[in-house]
């Protein structure tokens, strides 16, 4: 493929999170045509989850690619960088608050980073209710993208930014996410200042941790009034079943978690018996370490579909910094072929030594004392 062709070559992302988001955004401003497939009907079709915590040194570098920093820092919120540990008595043992003017990783929702990707795209950039199913075609393409709905597109190159579950990766890899032994049972709280005001001085404009070492808690306040909880815990990947429970069984769940967190003291407990609506139970996944896969040359990976990792606050900022290097590949390179092999030989050893670095974080966060790197907010794989 020549230079000219490289400028026309069909460019087609799968997956409309931060890392696709982000790819196709710098691929534009660069003047190179992109198209973001998304499996959702639409961009409010469901809600996007927690808070994320953008890092000076990779999310924020991307945001600045992107030429988006400046927006960023309008929407997020600098004091959800307080960070407070307590123990199960609820003690505070220690506390963060940024000082005036600290940016490093400030705060953002995800729905309204996401909002901020989108409105930066051209019209028509992103193709919703396009659920992939297999990637044909020859190895040196055109690919071929089979959706559910029985369409097809070809692709010159194809961007898996498609999470956890990643179809796009079963092009190129046979790996597969492992459950980690460790789940969340996400709890919400809404109108916290006025119904849930004990809750709300827990928290406290950031966040707030504890553990014992055999199960923990992680509370973060959101945008709007709103804060999610996280109670963390070794349990069986099918622990709900096990219990005779379903999905649905909030008052059954309720007092399972009680019993389990029963010598906490009242005031870390109103995270288990005050929230709204029904738990969410999210089994925390990750892909072997390290995952790596032989050089294609039309189709490679970004974010979570190329190095799903325990939440322990870098997920996003890896997409995000994938995102940006890829579309500079691309942007830099005369083929495809040399686009995604330059972008590769960075990635891949970077997320190998994260990926073998937090090998086993999520026991860290059943200890309250969490790594250096800080859950990111995103429980979601």
């Amino acid at each position: 493929m020549n230079p000219l062709a490289l400028a026309r070559a069909r460019i087609s992302i799968i997956g409309a999170g931060p890392g696709g988001l982000t790819c196709a955004r710098i691929l534009q401003q660069r003047g190179i045509a992109v198209t973001v497939y998304d499996r959702d009907p639409g961009p409010g079709a469901r809600n996007q989850g927690g808070t994320l915590d953008l890092h000076a040194d990779n999310g924020q570098l991307a945001l600045r690619e992107a030429g988006l920093l400046e927006r960023f820092f309008e929407l997020a919120r600098p004091e959800g960088q307080e960070m407070r540990r307590l123990d199960p008595a609820g003690t505070v043992i220690s506390h963060h608050v940024p000082e005036d003017g600290e940016l490093f990783k400030p705060e953002i929702d995800r729905g309204q980073l996401r909002d901020l990707l989108l409105g930066s795209l051209q019209p028509g950039t992103v193709r919703w209710g396009h659920t992939l199913t297999t990637v044909g075609g020859p190895a040196d393409g055109p690919r071929r993208l089979h959706f559910a709905d029985g369409t097809t597109v070809e692709a010159d190159l194809v961007i898996g930014a498609d999470g956890a579950w990643s179809r796009v990766r079963r092009a190129v890899s046979p790996a597969v996410p492992e459950y980690t032994g460790v789940s969340f049972v996400e709890a919400w709280f809404s109108d916290v200042e006025k119904l849930h005001p004990e809750v709300a001085e827990l928290v406290g404009p950031g966040s707030a941790a504890a553990g014992d070492g055999d199960r923990g808690l992680f509370a973060q306040r959101n945008s709007g009034d709103h804060i999610r909880a996280y109670l963390i815990r070794r349990a069986p990947v099918d622990w709900i079943r096990r219990s005779g429970l379903g999905a649905d069984g909030t008052d059954g769940i309720r007092a399972l978690l009680l019993d389990e967190y029963a010598h906490w003291s009242p005031r870390l407990r109103r995270l288990i018996t005050d929230n709204d609506g029904p738990y969410v139970d999210r089994p925390i996944l990750a892909l072997p370490v390290p995952h790596t896969w032989q050089h294609n040359p039309t189709v490679t990976l970004l974010g979570d579909a190329a190095h799903l990792m325990p939440p322990l606050g870098v997920g996003v900022n890896l997409a995000m910094l994938d995102a940006a290097e890829l579309a500079l590949a691309i942007a830099g390179s005369d083929t495809v072929d040399e686009a995604v092999r330059s972008y590769e030989t960075t990635m891949l050893p970077r997320s190998a030594e994260m990926a073998a670095l937090l090998e086993g974080g999520a026991e860290h966060l059943l200890s309250g004392d969490l790594p250096e790197h800080e859950d990111d907010g995103d429980a979601r794989s």
